[in-house]
């Protein structure tokens, strides 16, 4: 938990950006304000690191649904689903000749 926060307008975060970016750096959250009202707070990355939870790639989150699956026991016959999607017919004939 950091020691101390400050608040300050947008008006004065945009004419001191990199200060008010150092101290949120140095631990210290900045609220910014409109019209008397917080309306965001800068944090250091490491901060927001802390705070956000990681976000799964595409394969860590396809293994964690199998593994639900597995663990739901739904009985689900691939074959029975998946039987009419695909054209089983020859398709056209084709040649590389002209």
């Amino acid at each position: 938990m950091p020691d101390s926060i400050s608040q300050y307008s947008i008006a004065h975060a945009r004419d001191h950006l990199p200060q008010l970016v150092h101290q949120a750096e140095q631990g210290i959250p900045v609220e910014l304000t409109r019209r008397g009202k917080r309306v965001a707070v800068i944090l250091s990355a490491e901060e927001y690191d802390r705070l956000m939870p990681s976000k799964p790639n595409f394969w860590e989150g396809l293994v964690k649904f199998r593994e639900q699956l597995l663990s739901d026991n739904i009985d689900i016959d691939p074959d029975e689903i998946f039987q009419d999607v695909r054209d089983k017919s020859p398709g056209r004939d084709f040649s590389f000749d002209e």
